[in-house]
């Protein structure tokens, strides 16, 4: 064998098993920082995505009252898709990690997200009706009109 390649490889041994083991000790404590960061923060997107989804639906409603109920607004989901006003994963009832639930009769409607998973996808469900304002609860339950609103 050539004389030099002998001795590069008696001098590059590579890694020792301690240095490696210290290299992964690092990587799993960045690892157990980084992670309950990460799921927190999505769950706070995924209870922002509810938020916003439910004022599309207030709005959706609003103007399905002004444009095409005669005053009265949409008993259902279907009927806003039916209407154009929402799209057909809005429609579906189940949005990213959230489920939607209207109820309208007349002059009165009720908007209702909750988790698909609570404690995963997200702890609060929220609430709404005709007056607008969103409310929530942290409990796994629906959301009623007595729970605070958001920013109380």
């Amino acid at each position: 064998m050539n004389k030099g390649l002998m001795r590069y490889i008696k001098e590059n041994k590579g890694f020792s098993l301690i240095e490696l083991m210290i290299v992964v000790l690092v990587i799993g404590i960045i690892a157990a920082i980084a992670v309950p960061n990460l799921v927190q923060s999505k769950m706070a997107a995924h209870e922002s995505s509810a938020i916003s989804g439910m004022r599309t639906l207030v709005t959706a409603q609003i103007t399905f009252a002004t444009r095409s109920g005669s005053g009265n607004f949409a008993a259902d989901l279907t009927e806003l898709e039916a209407a154009n006003l929402i799209d057909s994963v809005m429609g579906s009832g189940t949005a990213e990690a959230y489920s939607f639930a209207v109820s309208g009769s007349g002059i009165q409607y009720t908007i209702d997200a909750r988790p698909l998973v609570y404690g995963s996808s997200g702890i609060r469900s929220f609430f709404t009706d005709e007056s607008g304002a969103i409310r929530y609860t942290t409990a796994d339950a629906a959301a009623t009109v007595s729970d605070p609103g958001l920013g109380q």
